[in-house]
C-alpha cells in the first residue's frame, strides 16, 4: 500500500515534491521524486534525524534516496548527511572547506552545541561529516528520469558563502531556498553571512522561480514571490545595501 505525504507528516507541495518541518529548529527537508530516483534537499541536524529522513523518503518515493543536495553548511542542514551512504551529494563550490578539516569541524560543533544540540550527538555527527562529491559553481541540471529535471543553482553568497538553491520545474514551480529565506523568524546573519550580497542572492531566486513559484524557506511555511521580495528589501535596508 502506498503511503501518503500526510500520513508521514510531510507537506505535498507539488506532484512528486514535498517537504517536512523537522522538530527542534523547524528546519525544512525537501524531497523530489523521479523515476527510480529521489533527491533529498538537506539532511537534518543529527545522524538519527538523517536516518529517519532516509526511511521516510524511501517510503514516499518507493525506492531509496539517490541524490542529496545541501543548501548550505550549517549543522541543522548537514549533520544527517552521513546517513545517506551511496547517494550522490551536491553542494555549492567551496562548501567542502567548511565540511572538511579541523577548523570547519570545530566551528560546526561549537555552533551546534551553542544552539542546544547534545555534545555527544554533535561529536558523532562531526566525526561522520560528509562533503559533497559534486560542487556546483553556476547551475547544474540534474536529470531524475521520467521527464523530471531539477536545477541546482549556486545563488550565493548570502546567508553563507556557499548557498545552493534547488528549482523544481512544474505547475507550480517550486524553489527550495535554504536559509536565504526564513518565514518563522527574521533571517539569521551569523559570522559566515555575506550581507552585502544577500539581496542579490534573493534577486537571483526570484529570477529562477518567477512570480508564480512556491518558495520553500529553510525555516517556516511555504511562501510566495511577494514574501521573498519583501524579505529582500528588508535585508537590503537592514544591511544598507541598495
Amino acid at each position: 500500500m502506498t503511503v501518503t505525504w500526510e500520513e508521514l507528516g510531510w507537506e505535498r507541495v507539488a506532484t512528486g515534491v514535498g517537504r517536512c518541518r523537522l522538530p527542534g529548529w523547524d528546519c525544512t527537508a525537501g524531497l523530489v521524486i523521479g523515476e527510480d530516483t529521489a533527491l533529498l534537499v538537506d539532511a537534518g541536524s543529527s545522524l538519527a534525524e538523517g536516518a529517519h529522513l532516509r526511511v521516510q523518503a524511501g517510503e514516499l518515493a518507493g525506492h531509496r534516496v539517490t541524490h542529496l543536495a545541501l543548501t548550505h553548511p550549517h549543522f541543522d542542514h548537514v549533520f544527517g548527511a552521513a546517513a545517506f551512504a551511496g547517494t550522490e551529494v551536491f553542494g555549492a563550490v567551496g562548501v567542502e572547506t567548511v565540511l572538511t578539516g579541523r577548523l570547519g569541524h570545530a566551528q560546526l560543533r561549537a555552533d551546534a552545541v551553542r544552539n542546544g544540540l547534545d555534545p555527544a550527538v554533535a561529536d558523532e555527527a562531526v566525526d561522520a561529516l560528509v562533503s559533497p562529491g559534486h560542487h556546483v559553481s553556476g547551475e547544474w541540471t540534474l536529470d531524475l528520469g521520467g521527464g523530471r529535471q531539477v536545477l541546482l543553482a549556486n545563488v550565493g553568497p548570502g546567508h553563507t558563502a556557499h548557498d545552493l538553491a534547488v528549482l523544481v520545474p512544474g505547475a507550480p514551480e517550486v524553489v527550495f531556498c535554504g536559509d536565504l529565506v526564513e518565514e518563522s523568524g527574521e533571517p539569521q546573519a551569523g559570522p559566515d553571512a555575506v550581507p552585502a550580497h544577500w539581496p542579490a542572492a534573493l534577486d537571483r531566486l526570484l529570477e529562477l522561480g518567477g512570480e508564480d513559484a512556491l518558495y520553500v524557506p529553510g525555516h517556516g511555511a511555504v511562501v510566495d514571490a511577494g514574501f521573498v521580495r519583501a524579505q529582500r528589501d528588508a535585508l537590503a535596508t537592514r544591511f544598507g545595501v541598495s
